[in-house]
């Protein structure tokens, strides 16, 4: 039952980290802590969050609160997800994990997991826990620590390093099971000492760094390799404060000021963007064009009990010519978890109707091509979140097919219990004997 606990275990890590590892493209290491005696609860980080130095400084000035303290560090020279997912045995062969002793120590101990760990270079764990502590590292390993005398009066920072696969003559699993089996001797012999401890296990930096590009800059299917791709425009960006706040893309911004007039593509020009401005609720991107076009785009964010997060909406689309000035409202339709950015392949505002005019006798349109649009949350810097698509999961033709299906069943179970409510005849006459009367009074 222990060993069936432990796989179990390691196969909830690794499922968590690879939810969380499709939440953001920045590089970035996870880091376990566990405890001797008890660490404080943590709350489960939204999807896509990365913790960054900050929220890890406060949760270790609650975890290493007054008073002495012993940390074990465990500082491995690469760590990632991907490490947990493909060496902790849980897709296949679960009896062969090369972390069995993280594992049992994850579950007999109060344990606290984040995923992802922001990473900009260095690991800022050692900075973080010296700094904490008050005391310097201290280099040790299992048999120096076995002759080691802990006073426990004063806080200690122990450091244990741990190769990654840079050994020719082994695999990464099996230096992956020998840093485990260093991390249970480690532990036997805190536990032999009867000393009480944090430790914690984390990478110096990533070992897999994947660099996730758009897929508007992939070819669609086969070509050439001869063929030059075009060059794909960078997304608009506003920068307030505090860095990257707004960012839009397009492959088309079309406007149109009759039904009969042209239509105009203002993603062709480059625009300024005074006016815009952005802060925790709300944000403006303004796009002032030189063909005399201003597109502005206002969006909001706001938390819902219901669903117990916070959702960004764009509130409404404005669009003016000269003199003119139109509005369309696009909150009811284009809408997206707050830290999510918008994508739809087809915005407009005359089919399909995303953009709803706010004067119904205006001639003015809308139709944004490949559009992308976020205003809040962009951790990733210059990159957008995961976007929230405007395509529904149950089209017209789904909802078609399930409705006639549901419908043929119910005839098929109706005539089937109509079938077996048919009761034959238990008495039948017999041409030699009385014929069979049925009287007629009541």
């Amino acid at each position: 039952m222990a060993a069936r606990s432990r796989v179990r275990l390691m196969a909830f890590i690794a499922v968590l980290f690879a939810f969380f590892a499709t939440g953001s493209r920045a590089a970035q290491v996870p880091v376990l802590l566990w405890s001797s005696e008890s660490l404080p609860p943590l709350a489960s980080p939204a999807a896509g969050h990365i913790t960054s130095n900050d929220q890890l400084t406060a949760y270790l000035h609650s975890a290493l609160g007054s008073g002495p303290h012993t940390v074990l560090l465990f500082l491995q020279d690469k760590l990632s997800k991907d490490d947990f997912t493909v060496f902790g045995g849980v897709f296949g062969n679960k009896q062969d994990s090369a972390f069995q002793n993280l594992e049992a120590a994850l579950q007999s101990s109060s344990s606290v997991t984040l995923p992802g760990l922001e990473w900009s270079g260095s690991s800022a764990v050692p900075a973080l826990l010296q700094e904490k502590l008050g005391v310097s590292p201290l280099l040790v390993d299992a048999d120096t620590l076995s002759h080691l005398s802990i006073n426990t009066s004063v806080s200690n920072l122990l450091l244990i390093n741990l190769p990654y696969c840079t050994d020719l003559h082994k695999s990464c699993k099996e230096v992956l099971r020998d840093n485990d089996e260093i991390i249970g001797k480690v532990l036997s012999i805190m536990k032999a000492k009867n000393v009480p401890y944090t430790a914690m296990y984390t990478g110096l930096q990533p070992s897999r760094v994947i660099s996730e590009t758009s897929m508007s800059n992939q070819p669609a299917g086969r070509s050439l390799l001869q063929a030059v791709v075009p060059d794909v425009k960078p997304p608009i960006m506003y920068n307030g404060t505090g860095g990257p706040c707004i960012m839009l893309w397009a492959q088309n911004l079309n406007v149109s000021l009759s039904r009969t007039s042209e239509w105009i593509d203002l993603a062709a020009q480059t625009p300024s963007l005074s006016g815009s401005v952005c802060n925790a609720t709300n944000s403006r991107l303004v796009l002032n064009y030189e063909s005399g076009f201003i597109l502005s785009f206002f969006m909001s964010q706001r938390f819902y009990p219901v669903s117990a997060r916070n959702w960004s909406t764009l509130d409404s689309v404005q669009l003016q010519s000269s003199s003119l000035t139109e509005s369309f409202i696009g909150s009811r339709s284009i809408y997206a978890p707050a830290e999510y950015s918008f994508h739809c392949q087809s915005v407009s505002s005359f089919q399909d109707t995303l953009l709803v005019p706010n004067n119904t006798t205006s001639q003015w349109r809308l139709n944004f091509v490949d559009f992308q649009i976020q205003g809040f949350g962009l951790a990733n810097g210059t990159d957008f979140s995961n976007a929230s698509d405007c395509a529904g999961f149950f089209t017209p033709g789904i909802w078609m097919g399930l409705l006639t299906s549901l419908l043929m069943l119910y005839i098929f179970v109706y005539g089937l219990h109509m079938i077996m409510r048919l009761n034959t005849m238990d008495r039948f006459d017999d041409p030699k004997g009385p014929s069979i009367s049925v009287p007629q009074s009541d």
